[in-house]
């Protein structure tokens, strides 16, 4: 059974320096006399200008498809959307990672053939133990600390941990012409989210400071808390249990309780973000539903069709037949990361 671990990891995320300081949802107009292209990293075409003719139809006062300010919501998936997902989600890297860093004060662990294997950096055998292996070590790296103490960890680990492959630190993964996208959006009075089936508490440490969206604009899984007086202190503990699961058909869900409003737009790389942009696709008025095609073996990687990690399978039928906007990662952009 193919599983879209994402929706394990219940905390997924990123954080990236963008070559200009992120454009926040106060800024409301774009200097048409300095910025000529708001999308310099996308290639000329169709996908891009579907993306600058919605704006435009959306925006422009006394316009057919004109929307309110107030209305202009845009949802954004993390893993593969925003940052890079291989070869395996980031946030089972800090998972292992964590698992490892902790492994000395629990040497019952050792024991325990998920819990060696992690720590051994095992990851084909920790895959093998499914989700409920999965869960189980999300739950031992991500629970029984303080919110505070969970978001120090996830800060020095994002700013530190580097991807095997490319050998930039994984808030650098970040992809250049989506970082455009929420600025452009933003300069136009859109207010921008992350809905991901990664940790809501994983991205909120670092979601403004890399992509310019603010904690409270953050939809994730997420495991129980509570809260406890601390040293006289009022605290939140995480909780070893499961709370909620922000992906497939959980992500409209996540929007209606987060959000409140359907959303105008909707950016997705896989099945499991099928339901968000249909969730978008049934606004009232003019919407734009956009896919990220993972194309480019050389800059990045190339999958779709049976990938275990943001597999594009039922999802690229219904937006073939669909009209949906499908970027194609290799032709479409002229720049993927900024160090690129």
């Amino acid at each position: 059974m193919k599983i879209k671990y994402s929706h394990l990891l219940f905390f997924g995320a990123i954080l990236i320096s963008s070559c200009s300081s992120p454009t926040t949802d106060e800024n409301v107009s774009l200097n048409n006399e300095i910025i000529s292209d708001p999308l310099p990293s996308w290639n000329e075409g169709p996908n891009k200008q579907s993306i600058l003719d919605f704006v435009a139809a959306t925006t422009t006062e006394g316009g057919a498809d004109f929307v309110p300010a107030i209305d202009r919501i845009a949802t954004f998936d993390n893993d593969g959307t925003l940052w890079s997902e291989q070869p395996y989600y980031f946030q089972l890297q800090f998972a292992l990672d964590m698992i490892k860093k902790k492994a000395a004060d629990h040497p019952e662990w050792n024991s325990k053939p998920l819990f060696a294997a992690a720590i051994a950096g095992d990851v084909k055998t920790v895959l093998s133990f499914g989700e409920h292996g999965l869960i189980e070590l999300i739950l031992a790296t991500h629970a029984g600390i303080t919110a505070e103490e969970f978001d120090a960890e996830v800060t020095e680990w994002i700013n530190t941990a580097r991807h095997p492959k490319t050998n930039l630190l994984y808030k650098e993964m970040v992809y250049q012409p989506m970082l455009e996208v929420l600025d452009y959006l933003r300069a136009n009075g859109f207010k921008t989210f992350i809905v991901s089936g990664g940790g809501i508490d994983f991205m909120r440490p670092w979601s403004y400071e890399v992509y310019g969206i603010p904690s409270d604009q953050v939809v994730g899984s997420s495991i129980k808390s509570k809260f406890e007086m601390v040293d006289g202190k009022g605290t939140i503990i995480k909780l070893p249990e499961m709370n909620f699961i922000d992906d497939k058909e959980g992500k409209p869900v996540g929007i209606h309780q987060h959000i409140g409003k359907r959303p105008i737009a909707a950016f997705g790389n896989s099945d499991g973000d099928m339901a968000m942009l249909q969730y978008s696709a049934g606004t009232t008025g003019k919407s734009l539903q956009v896919y990220i095609h993972h194309t480019d073996s050389i800059r990045e990687w190339a999958y779709d069709r049976g990938s275990p990690i943001g597999g594009f399978d039922k999802a690229w039928d219904y937006s073939q037949e669909n009209g949906w906007t499908i970027v194609d990662m290799k032709t479409d952009w002229n720049k993927v990361y900024p160090k690129e």
